[in-house]
This record gives C-alpha cells, structure tokens and sequence, in this order.
C-alpha cells in the first residue's frame, strides 16, 4: 500500500491510543454476507495493524461456522473476526413458518439491544470499534453506533444507480416519484431518472417501487429504504457535512449515478469491484458460505472442457424455480448441445433427478463457488437472475450475461448490463409465469457468445480490475476512507 497512508493511519492510532477497528454489520442473507465479507478484508489490508470485526446474525454465524458450537466469537483464517448480533430469531427464519413484516419488526427491537451489547464487550476487551460500516436494510445500526460515539459509513452493496433511484424517489426530484406512480400498470413505460441522459423504462427500475399497498409482503423493504436514507439525514445532521456512503461499484461503471448523488450531496465513494478472488492474498479463498458446497468434482469437470465452452447457470440464494422453469431450460440446454454447470439446490428442484437435468451434457450442483467458476478459462457464458454480486462478478471475469432478473434490484442490474456496458442480453419471459422458454434461451446464449459481446465482456473485464488494483480509483477511495480522507479521488 502507498506508504504515505499507511503512516497517516499508523500515526493517528498512536496519537489516540487507539488501533483502528473496523466493524462491518450485515443483515443476515448470503447476497448481503459476501460482499460485508469481501469489504472486511479489503480493510483488513489496507490498514497495517487494525482490526476487523464482522457482525451478522447468531444463526447466520452457526451456519458459517457449525462446528464452533455456542461460540460468542469465531476467527476466519483471513483474521476476519465474527462477532453474532440477535435478530430475534436465533433458531433461524423459515419461510414457510414466519412473517417477513414480523422478521423485520423483531429485528428493530432485538437487534439495536445485541450490537450495543456487542461494541460495549468489545470495548471492555480492551477492542474498541472506531469505526462501523453497515449494509442495506439495517438504518438501526447508524443510532447504535452514535450512542457510542462511534463514526458510521453505509455500504451500499447494489448498483449506484439503484442507490439513485430510491434517493430520487423518496425526496421527489423533478417529480421523479408521481412519474413512477403513473407508470406503475406498464413496464414499458419510460421514466427520466435525474441525472441520466436517456431514459430507463420502469421494469428497469426496483421493484420495490410499484409496491403501492402496505399489506403487500415485501412492502416493509420499501419502508427500510426509506429509513435509510433518513439515517443518511441524521448523519448529515450530526456531523455537518454529507453522509459517506461505500459503494461496491466503480466510477467509470456507473458515472451518471455516482454524479447526480455528489450533486445532491451525497458523498458517496466508489470502492468496487469488492470481491475477494481479485486479491492476492491466499486468505481471501476462505469460503463460510451459508450453503454447503459440492466438493471440487466441479472444478474437474470444468477442467476437462473446452475453452469458453461451458454455460454456467446459477440464480441464486433466493430465487425459486418452478418445475415448468426447470424443465425449460433443461430441455433449451439439451437442444444447445452445449455443455453446462447448473446451480440447483435440492429445496428448489423437488423431486426431479439431477440425472435426467444432465442428459443434455451438463453438471448439476447444490452450490458452488461461484467466483472460482467465472474465473475458469472453460465458462464462456453465465446465465443469471442478475443479482449485485452475481452481475459485478460477471463483470470482473469478463464472461458474457443472459440475465434473468425476477425482483428487487435485478432489473436495474440486467440493464446496466444490456444497455450501459454491453456484455450481455436481457431474456424476454413468458407473459403468463415469468417463465424462459427453452428456444428463448438458446437465442440469448447464441448473442452473449457472439464475438461483439465477448470483446466487451473483455474491456470491461479489465477495467473492473484496473479500478480495484493497487493505484486504482476504487482502490484509492478505499484507501482515502481508511485515512479519513472522504473525497474520493478521480478516475
């Protein structure tokens, strides 16, 4: 690291007594787990000597680590620390059996009582936290930390434009939020996001946005966006200047949105792509996924594949597919002639035999790590339902898209794909269940392997790692973060 911050860091924590300690708290979904994780050590390196704490729910932590027991603290083989808060629901959230509303509202009361618990231990360990950085959907932490004098950043762990839209909404700029009011019927209806020179069409936009009733079941996230950019507000107020706010993208990905929030006084600091398998520390491999990995008979399947000749499909943690979905796009593979890695878990196929899902020349697995999967020379493809991380791995790898987007921010994600930086193509699905259609996958595959989509899934390959190289935009920020140096620097 530049040798000038890293003295400035040093010299500050002489001065205060104090090592720097770094505490990141992320609601407890591996979409929020990853990249929480993948910022802790990114801080863990760029500042010599400090600490890193990472605090997610107890049941979350038992499933990272199960054979820890009843362990209050767990240490990864990075030095990561882990620290559990509750959520109220130690045994687990089981979708069938709770209330998503309830989750939240437990985790409002529950949660703010744990973490004080958590920097009050910590500081009585003789490990002070100095600094705490939160993700989405936790505008709680933000008061914790103020009560105990503590400094807080937001990371926003999806695209800056979706950053964006939610703050252009919620504050009602240029009439933003009555516009997506009257277009709340049509997807294609076409809005004028301040700050962005063409416009985006609503189904681009989160879709939390066109929940118009609060008996709707994800209505509470709409209402947890907007506590956390009133959160940003108290920030604001408190220390007289904007709030920052750590964004997993980089400048040159999302310039229109990382503009238009600096002009509304936003400091927001682009310090992405945060992944781990970008560094070369033989630490960042570390695993503790909420899900068990196949083994590595994946990696040697890959191996034996020809170059860029695989179709890797996975959509997620969350996402559920329905049998006719399954059947689609087992029989659109077969009839490819492709070989193909398909992520399925058991919880999400039923009864169908991974025997029959592979006739068509492929690999089915219930997990796997999908990082080392895009990074292999084999993948010449990834078809996906567009998540954050899933969409900046893509990007950092260089592998073409067909995305698939079902909810939140995954529409905005498969458009920046499509229409900003080209790697990829949106899928049109069935009207009737939102299914892709066998010969509708095949189109998609045969476009994203065309050779005008793979020459810019590889520019922007290697300007997603420019930026997060050592002398890179995103690495600087980052850097200038650690030394107390909010401006971000330039591209």
């Amino acid at each position: 690291m530049p040798a000038m911050v890293a003295k400035k860091v040093e010299r500050a924590a002489a001065a205060t007594g104090e090592v720097p300690h770094f505490l990141v708290v992320t609601y407890p979904a591996q979409g929020h787990i990853n990249p929480a994780r993948h910022l802790a050590l990114r801080l863990l390196r760029a500042t010599p000597g400090a600490r890193v704490t990472l605090s997610t729910a107890v049941s979350a932590c038992r499933k990272m680590f199960p054979d820890a027991g009843e362990a209050e603290e767990h240490m990864d083989g990075a030095g990561v620390r882990y620290v559990p808060y509750s959520d109220g629901f130690d045994a687990g959230f089981d979708n069938a059996a709770h209330d998503h509303t309830d989750y939240m509202s437990q985790l409002k009361i529950v949660g703010p009582r744990t973490l004080d618990g958590v920097l009050t231990r910590l500081r009585d360990a003789g490990r002070p936290v100095t600094q705490v950085v939160y993700t989405v959907l936790l505008s709680w932490v933000a008061g914790v930390a103020r009560a105990h004098g503590v400094p807080t950043a937001l990371y926003w762990i999806q695209p800056a434009t979706v950053l964006a839209t939610y703050f252009h909404f919620f504050r009602g700029t240029d009439g933003f939020d009555q516009a997506v009011a009257a277009a709340a019927e049509d997807p294609w209806a076409e809005l004028r996001l301040p700050g962005f020179p063409a416009p985006l069409r609503l189904r681009d936009l989160p879709s939390f946005l066109t929940i118009t009733s609060d008996e709707h079941p994800y209505a509470f996230v709409l209402a947890a966006f907007r506590e956390l950019l009133g959160a940003l507000d108290d920030d604001r107020e408190e220390n007289g200047r904007g709030a920052t706010v750590l964004a997993n993208t980089f400048e040159a990905m999302e310039p229109d949105a990382v503009a238009t929030l600096r002009q509304h006084g936003l400091d927001i600091v682009p310090v992405g792509p945060v992944l781990s398998f970008l560094d070369a520390a033989p630490a960042s491999t570390n695993s503790n996924d909420l899900f068990k990995q196949d083994g590595k008979g994946y990696i040697e399947w890959l191996d034996a594949q020809a170059a860029s000749s695989v179709v890797y499909i996975s959509f997620g943690s969350l996402s559920s597919m329905s049998k006719r979905q399954i059947s689609e796009v087992a029989r659109g593979m077969a009839e490819s002639g492709r070989p193909f890695l398909w992520v399925l878990r058991k919880d999400n196929r039923g009864e169908v035999d991974s025997a029959d899902l592979c006739a068509g020349g492929g690999m089915v697995v219930e997990w796997c790590d999908q990082g080392k999967v895009l990074s292999h020379p084999a993948v010449g493809c990834f078809v996906t339902h567009c998540g954050w991380n899933s969409t900046l791995e893509s990007v950092a790898c260089g592998v073409p898209v067909v995305g698939v987007p079902q909810w939140t921010d995954q529409g905005t994600n498969a458009w920046l794909v499509e229409r900003q930086l080209g790697t990829g193509v949106r899928a049109a699905v069935s009207d009737k269940d939102g299914v892709l259609e066998a010969e509708e996958l095949r189109r998609c595959i045969s476009f994203a392997t065309s050779e005008m989509v793979r020459a810019k899934a590889t520019m922007w390959r290697e300007k997603a790692r420019a930026a997060a190289a050592v002398g890179g935009s995103s690495e600087k920020n980052l850097r200038a973060f650690v030394a107390g140096q909010v401006a971000p620097a330039g591209n």
